[in-house]
C-alpha cells in the first residue's frame, strides 16, 4: 500500500514509470492493493489512478486528517461518505454556510447538523485547540451514523454573482467532463470574471492537462452544462447568460502549477493548489507568469 496527497502522488508514480520504463505501477509492484489518499478531492484523479492501477482488485480509501487531529475515515470502500470518528479526543462544532461571512457566527453541535448541507468544521481537541477552524467545509451524506464528505475550503468558493460554487462542485464537473471527452487533468484553478462597463461576468478557469480533450470548445460547453447540473445556484445564474457569460478556459503548459508554487516558496506535499478564490490574485499572478 501507499498513502499521500493525489497531486503529488501522482508526480512520483510518473517518475517511477519513467526511470522503470513500465507501462504501468502493477508492472512494478504487483502484489499492491490499496492506495490511501486525502488532501485533496480524489475525484478528478481517479481516472489517472485507474490508468496506474489496471485492476479491480486495488482499493482506494479516503480518510480526512490534519495537523490538528485524525477526523474521519472511510470505513465503506463501495459508499460515499466518511465516518466521523467521535472518540478521538475531539469535540465538533458545524458553522452554517449562511454563517461564514458573520463576525459571530452560530455554530450547531452534531445533533442539529442537516444531511447535503455545507459546514464550516470547528474543533476543540484535548490537546489544547479550543475551537479551532482548520478551513475546511464539510456535507453530512448521513448522520445515522455520522459521515460526512469534505466539500471544499472555507476561503475557496467562487460566489461573485450568488452562484455559490464550491470546490466539491467543480472536481465533479470537470471528472464528468474528462470521463466523457477522454481528458486527464494535472491541475486546475478557478477565478471570477467581474463585471466591466455593459459586460457580463463569469467564471475563468485555468487548466494544466496531462490530456487535452480533442475538441477545447465542445469540453468547455461540456464543464459548464456539468456544472449546471451540479449546481443549482450556478444553472439560475448562468439561465440565458442573464446574469453570467458561460465559463471560459485558459490552457496553461506543463509546469505551469509547479513552478507558480515554486516562486512562491510553497513547492511540496503540504501545499496544494488553490481550486476556487473568490478574487483575481492568483490567477493573475499565474497568468503573469505564461505571458498570458
Amino acid at each position: 500500500m501507499i498513502g499521500g496527497v493525489p497531486t503529488w502522488t501522482v508526480v512520483l508514480f510518473r517518475r517511477i514509470l519513467e526511470l522503470t520504463g513500465k507501462s504501468n505501477m502493477l508492472e512494478v509492484w504487483p502484489k499492491f492493493q490499496v492506495y490511501t489518499h486525502g488532501g485533496v478531492s480524489f475525484t478528478p484523479y481517479r481516472h489517472q489512478f485507474q490508468s496506474f492501477f489496471p485492476s479491480p482488485a486495488v482499493d482506494y480509501q479516503e480518510i480526512y486528517n490534519a495537523s490538528e487531529g485524525f477526523f474521519a475515515v472511510q470505513d465503506k470502500l463501495d459508499e460515499e461518505g466518511l465516518l466521523l470518528l467521535l472518540n478521538n479526543g475531539i469535540y465538533y462544532e458545524f458553522i452554517p454556510m449562511s454563517e461564514w461571512e458573520q463576525s459571530n457566527p452560530k455554530a450547531l453541535s452534531l445533533a442539529e447538523v442537516e444531511v447535503g448541507k455545507n459546514y464550516a468544521l470547528v474543533i476543540s481537541t484535548n490537546s489544547g485547540l479550543w475551537r479551532y477552524l482548520p478551513g475546511d467545509t464539510v456535507i453530512f451524506t448521513s448522520v445515522q451514523p455520522y459521515r460526512i464528505k469534505v466539500s471544499g475550503r472555507t476561503k475557496q468558493f467562487v460566489n461573485a454573482f450568488g452562484e455559490e460554487v464550491m470546490v466539491d462542485n467543480t472536481d465533479k464537473a470537470l471528472a464528468e467532463a474528462c470521463l466523457l471527452s477522454g481528458a486527464e487533468v494535472r491541475e486546475y484553478t478557478v477565478a471570477p470574471v467581474y463585471f466591466q462597463g455593459n459586460a457580463q461576468g463569469g467564471h475563468q478557469w485555468i487548466i494544466e492537462f496531462v490530456k487535452e480533450p480533442a475538441d477545447l470548445q465542445a469540453f468547455t460547453r461540456l464543464l459548464d452544462l456539468n456544472l449546471q447540473r451540479i449546481n443549482s445556484d450556478y444553472e439560475a445564474k448562468r439561465f440565458r447568460d442573464l446574469a453570467m457569460l458561460p465559463l471560459s478556459i485558459q490552457v496553461v503548459p506543463n509546469g505551469t502549477f509547479h513552478n507558480w508554487l515554486r516562486a512562491k516558496g510553497k513547492l511540496g506535499g503540504q501545499h496544494k493548489v488553490p481550486r476556487l478564490s473568490n478574487h483575481r490574485n492568483f490567477i493573475e499572478e499565474i497568468l503573469a507568469q505564461v505571458g498570458a
